[in-house]
């Protein structure tokens, strides 16, 4: 059997298990919901399901998915396996811009909020790249760490403001990623992210012609600058709208699209749909760990993907090496 039959199987095994943990994950919390009461639950147990179990459920698989391919994609457009917004400033300068947005407009509103981080995780990501332009030694392992600098560097600025104008305590809901105050009404910004991927999927194959670099797709009839400006506001106002929703969720970016690159190879239009699947699996799986291991106290998401992603990404590194 080829690999190419292998991968649709591949998927489907990856939506079955999407599917039942999603179920286990609306009968996991502190309040008791059984499966088999479905049909008789009480007016205090419907509230529960329709106002935070459904709501966290579609916010976990929607950020997942949107971080995943989000990672992707930067990692196509820098030619960089290890380039991820967590490790391009993406997110360090959409906090920057709500910090911005809580200090010029005193009752900032989420719209308001949303618009000024988005542009400001633009502004971010561009300068990152623009950086990444100058760089003559294009080490896979020195990019992102300039990267992880050039984040530090805009985060450490957030902070200092922070407190100088004593938002501390605002600014830290977004260090941390937490599904736990998800509810009905303060999760549907998160809906801007699917016609997002719509598009990146649309341009999936422009994408993979600007990765091989501007003289190459100049020559090719494609609008190179174009392109990979498409590709920065896609992954900038997405991450944005998930920093905003949930909050910071490290290294989603950086270790699901390498892992399809694994078994899947190197195909953008291909591994779109198993990176969004595994990335909202991954967050999803997370998620329950975190919430059953010292029940019923919840570990935030931040926490348990930024262990099990930093294991992950070591273990990339070592393979990286072991293979080279």
């Amino acid at each position: 059997m080829s690999l190419e039959s292998l991968c649709p199987m591949k998927q489907r095994y990856l939506l079955i298990v999407l599917v039942v943990l999603s179920v286990l994950s609306v009968f996991i919390g502190v309040t008791s919901l059984n499966i088999s009461d479905i049909t008789s639950l009480t007016d205090q147990q419907q509230q529960i399901l329709w106002q935070s179990r459904i709501p966290r459920l579609i916010s976990i698989i929607i950020a997942g998915a949107t971080m995943a391919v989000g990672g992707l994609i930067m990692q196509q457009l820098s030619r960089n396996k290890f380039v991820s917004p967590t490790t391009a400033g993406t997110m360090d300068s959409a906090r920057l811009g709500i910090l911005v947005s809580l200090l010029v407009f005193t009752s900032a509103s989420p719209m308001l909020q949303a618009l000024t981080a988005m542009v400001f995780a633009v502004l971010g990501t561009m300068v990152f790249m623009k950086i990444l332009d100058k760089i003559k030694f294009k080490d896979a392992i020195f990019i992102p760490l300039v990267g992880i600098m050039f984040g530090n560097i805009i985060g450490s600025i957030t902070m200092f403001f922070a407190y100088q104008h004593d938002l501390i305590q605002s600014m830290s809901s977004w260090l941390q990623g937490d599904f736990s105050m998800i509810l009905a009404g303060r999760y549907e910004l998160l809906y801007i992210s699917i016609p997002l991927l719509a598009v990146a999927y649309g341009y999936a194959n422009k994408f993979t012609i600007a990765g091989m670099g501007e003289d190459f797709s100049t020559n090719l009839g494609l609008n190179h600058k174009q392109v990979v400006n498409i590709g920065l506001i896609i992954v900038a106002v997405s991450t944005s709208v998930v920093v905003l929703t949930v909050g910071l969720i490290p290294f989603l970016g950086l270790i699901i699209p390498n892992i399809v690159s694994i078994y899947h190879g190197d195909h953008l239009r291909k591994n779109l749909p198993h990176t969004a699947i595994l990335g909202a699996l991954f967050v999803l799986a997370c998620d329950i760990l975190g919430r059953v291991i010292i029940y019923p106290y919840e570990i935030p998401i931040g926490l348990t993907v930024g262990v099990i992603g930093s294991g992950t990404f070591i273990y990339l590194l070592l393979r990286r090496k072991a293979y080279a």
